[in-house]
């Protein structure tokens, strides 16, 4: 399928996402202080990079030792996985600690739909029972939720329709540290 982009357009730069994830950084330390009793938890796989970089703001600069981390692949858990052409490809689940009674921070770049979010309330319960789940995203899709789901923490809201798709690069995947908004016609 041929796309053709009507346009591109730069919503953080590096800068602005350094400023907002430092942000981020220091709304969690507020809310939980030592992490003795917190889990983080990336959303695979585009979480995964807000996560880490998250937890290494935090260990690095912030001087919190001692936070667990863990990555969640949420691909069987989905209720569109059936619904495409082509076989999925299921990501790594890496968690090793147990989330029973813990207060649960799921992590993700974008929240769109809040289907992704679902999908992950529901694959959690296979590592426990938490006492408390939050959210944090970098980007709050406004226009577009069709579940009453709703981030706890967030970088950016951006009012951004259908026909119009949100994509965070990172330094680690993309090269480059920034997020896009672009609108495509098919």
């Amino acid at each position: 399928m041929n796309t053709e982009f009507i346009y591109k357009k730069q919503l953080l730069s590096e800068k602005e996402m350094n400023i907002t994830l430092n942000r981020l950084a220091c709304q969690l330390i507020e809310n939980h202080k030592d992490f003795t009793e917190t889990v983080i938890i990336g959303i695979q796989p585009r979480g995964t990079f807000l996560a880490q970089r998250l937890v290494a703001l935090l260990q690095d600069k912030y001087r919190i030792a001692n936070i667990s981390l863990g990555l969640l692949d949420i691909t069987f858990f989905r209720d569109d996985f059936r619904r495409g052409s082509k076989p999925l490809e299921a990501n790594t689940t890496k968690i090793d600690f147990i989330v029973e009674n813990k207060r649960v921070v799921f992590i993700d770049d974008v929240l769109h739909t809040g289907r992704s979010i679902r999908a992950a309330l529901t694959a959690i319960q296979s590592f426990g029972r938490p006492a408390e789940i939050e959210l944090l995203v970098l980007i709050d899709r406004r226009f577009s939720r069709h579940l009453p789901i709703q981030p706890d923490y967030k970088g950016q809201q951006v009012d951004a329709f259908n026909q119009e798709k949100v994509i965070v690069h990172w330094k680690e995947k993309d090269g480059e540290d920034a997020v896009y908004i672009r609108e495509h016609k098919l």
